[in-house]
Formats: structure tokens, sequence, C-alpha cells
């Protein structure tokens, strides 16, 4: 399901009040009260960092076609989707001074190994703290990288220790009282990375072996996860990408599998002035249309799909 933007800039999710009403209102039986949380706590890689200066690891919105001032709350990424649906403040982003209520550990360049330091900077948890991880795909990529003078059966199976291991952390924050909600890597065989490396390697299929790799550690960490309803929350972000790629115009994109940044807009300095102009092949670069900001990380678009689905979670597990 694709929430629809007001333009570039929108803040995403305008149906979150129409998602709780139909979950308030679902016939019949008991009654269960919902969750509020009262705190979100961001862990993981860039796919959730909001900088200091408001830029973020996708295409970045401007205060206008003339003001290329970055607009830290247009464009919104995944974290911050979910934190507008609750009324959550992030410190990175907050231009009017309200008080803060989001906080974030992710970091850039961060692998799993980085969460388990990433939970103690965020102290005790709470039963009313909402805490989303995504990692894993800077992981995938150093062992893609390996091959093939490491083996592919080798490289999975160090992949399926850090999907296990993953796992484990995610169990610890639902053990200690936080509610999760963990992501799944997005298909790295389905980047514009991937379809480069397929193209200029002949000794395998680089694009199914990127998603070989991603299934695996995916695959130990939906195992290893304590997924009983109730403090753990599953968001399939591989599959997202998988039916949009398969599907694209079902979900109102022009391409999946181009980077809509100009190559001389290295992430995290693309914004919307920065993006692909036409050709004679392929229409404009658009935040929304194109699903990839650049080789390995998702635009907008693909970012308010997993924000969508990271609020339905939230907004429908019995935490």
């Amino acid at each position: 399901m694709r929430f629809r933007m007001n333009g570039e800039r929108g803040a995403s999710l305008g149906a979150g009040g129409l998602i709780l009403a139909l979950l308030m209102s679902c016939g019949g039986g008991t009654q269960v009260e919902r969750f509020v949380p009262t705190r979100l706590v961001v862990l993981g890689d860039q796919n959730s960092v909001i900088n200091t200066d408001g830029s973020k690891y996708t295409v970045n919105a401007t205060v206008s076609a003339t003001d290329l001032t970055i607009d830290c709350k247009g464009n919104p990424i995944w974290v911050q989707v979910l934190a507008n649906f609750y009324g959550f403040v992030f410190a990175q982003c907050n231009p009017t001074a309200a008080a803060v209520t989001g906080v974030m550990f992710a970091s850039t360049g961060a692998k799993v190994d980085a969460i388990a330091a990433q939970t103690a900077l965020a102290g005790a948890f709470v039963g009313t703290d909402l805490v989303t991880v995504l990692a894993g795909a800077n992981d995938i990529i150093d062992q893609y990288k390996r091959y093939p003078g490491v083996s592919e059966a080798q490289l999975a199976a160090e992949l399926e220790a850090t999907g296990a291991a993953l796992a484990a952390q995610v169990n610890a924050i639902a053990d200690a009282g936080g509610k999760v909600l963990i992501a799944t890597v997005p298909d790295m065989g389905l980047t514009p990375f991937a379809i480069a490396e397929k193209a200029a390697n002949v000794d395998t299929d680089r694009a199914a072996l990127l998603t070989k790799l991603t299934a695996r550690l995916n695959a130990k960490l939906r195992a290893n996860i304590n997924n009983d309803g109730r403090r753990i929350g599953l968001l399939l972000g591989d599959e997202m990408v998988q039916t949009v790629v398969k599907f694209p115009a079902n979900y109102a994109y022009a391409n999946v599998t181009v980077a809509a940044c100009l190559g001389s807009a290295a992430l995290p300095a693309c914004t919307t002035a920065t993006l692909q102009p036409a050709s004679v092949d392929v229409a404009a670069a658009g935040s929304f249309s194109w699903l990839w900001a650049d080789a390995l990380h998702l635009s907008p678009g693909g970012h308010n799909q997993l924000g969508a689905l990271a609020a339905n979670r939230a907004a429908g597990n019995p935490f």
C-alpha cells in the first residue's frame, strides 16, 4: 500500500487517523487497548539517520526551487513517517523547538554488530518505548565484496550468523521492555548497484547472488526473533521492494532500476535540485516516482511505503 503525498515535500501518512479508526472499529469481540508509545528510539544504519543539518540518505527536499536549503521535514525517511504518525519529534529535525520525543542512535555505516552499543546508549526501556531497528544492508554489501575470493557458501553462512545475531539483539530489547519494530533488509539484488554489478561481471549473476545473500540474512533474522505478536512487530522490507519492482505501475513508480540522484550528488548531498534530468528514453527523476535515490538507498517514495508499513504494524500489534 502506498500513501500519496502532497507534492515532493509531503508530510507523509495523512491516512494515519483512518488506520487507527479502522483498527478501533473492527467488529465484536474483546476490545484491545490501543498501544500509545511515549518515546521513539531509532537504531540501525544510515537508512534511519537524520544528520544534525537535517540531511538524510535519500533525496532531500529543499525549501523551494530557489532556496536550496534542506527542508528536513520534507521527503521524510521511514522513521519520520512513523514519528509523524504519533506526533514524535527528533532533535535533528525540530525547526519549531518542540519537545523532543524521538531519539536517534542509528549511525551512518553501522552494521549489525553496532546495534548492541546503540541499544546501550538508549538506556533503560519501559513498556511505552517504541524501538525501530533496520540494519544488515552494510553487512551484506561488505560480504558481497569479498566474492569471488570467498565462496558464496561461506558468505551465506556468515550472513546467516549476522541475521541470528540481529535477532538476538531485537529479542534482548523486547525482553528489556521495549516494543520493537524490526524491518528485514530490502532486497539488495534489486538495487541499481546490483544491476551494474551484473552487467560488469560474467562469473555469475551478481544480482541474483545479492538477492540470495539478502535472503539468507533475513531468513535467520525471521527464524530467531521471538515474534509472539505482543512485543515485536515484523516489517517485510524485502518483500515490499520485490513487489514494487515486479508491479511498479501499481505503486505509481515510473522507474525502479535507476538511481534518481545525479552521480555528482552523493548522499546525503542529493536534493530535489540534483536529480536525473529527462532524456530521450527516460522521464525526469522524481522523489516519489523513482524507487531508488542512489545505487543502494531508497527514495522518499520507498521510505514512505516502509514507514506506512511501520505505522500499520505499530497500530495493529497488540503491544
